[in-house]
């Protein structure tokens, strides 16, 4: 049985620790299907096919084997159950292991159907620096029958939401190519301020 590893995240943008965490991935499952995902607890601007764009880029910039990685933009919804019923038609032979991070494990019985969800996948835990991860926090999780493990790995502190608040450039959060990407496509909010002020001031 193919053993698949769903992972969405934010992407907004990519950084190095998202690439740790891909890393890890494809050295520990069959396949890894990632995806920008669309987080209803936080406010985003970042069109998810930029988003896609830019998970692409970081995994051509690392080098992550292509034959046990994918960008997969239809696994990308507001609601994890509804990700997995579209796994489960895409791969209907397959092995499912969820992909959180340490900050979502409080909230994870809360989403909807959790319940559900929870009893049709495995759960892998990424730690994360600044959450400290306790045993209490996976019981409710457990007690739904649920096999969790928690990841041999923690990914460089490198939050993308500093980036978006500031954009210090060049970031060694953030490959070349990505930071190109954002130029270019003027994604965040310091950039359309610094636009301003250079056509006031020329």
């Amino acid at each position: 049985m193919t053993n698949i590893a769903l992972f969405g995240t934010s992407a907004d943008p990519p950084t190095i620790g998202h690439a740790a965490i891909l890393k890890y991935l494809t050295e520990n499952f069959d396949h890894v299907a990632v995806w920008a995902a669309e987080n209803p607890f936080k406010r985003q601007r970042t069109p998810l096919s930029q988003r896609h764009q830019m998970l692409q880029l970081l995994i051509d910039d690392h080098q992550i084997d292509p034959d046990r990685i994918a960008v997969h933009p239809e696994l990308s919804h507001a609601r994890t159950w509804l990700t997995l019923e579209q796994a489960q038609q895409t791969w209907p032979d397959a092995q499912f292991t969820l992909v959180v991070g340490a900050d979502l494990v409080q909230q994870i019985t809360h989403w909807y159907r959790a319940k559900d969800l929870l009893q049709a996948v495995s759960l892998l835990v990424i730690p994360r620096q600044g959450y400290e991860l306790q045993a209490v926090d996976l019981e409710p999780i457990r007690r739904l029958g649920t096999r969790v493990q928690i990841a041999q790995i923690t990914p460089p502190k490198a939050a993308s939401s500093e980036y978006r608040k500031q954009g210090k450039r060049p970031s060694p959060y953030l490959t070349p190519q990505i930071q190109a990407y954002i130029e270019r496509e003027q994604l965040y909010a310091w950039q359309t301020d610094k636009t301003e002020k250079a056509a006031v001031h020329p």
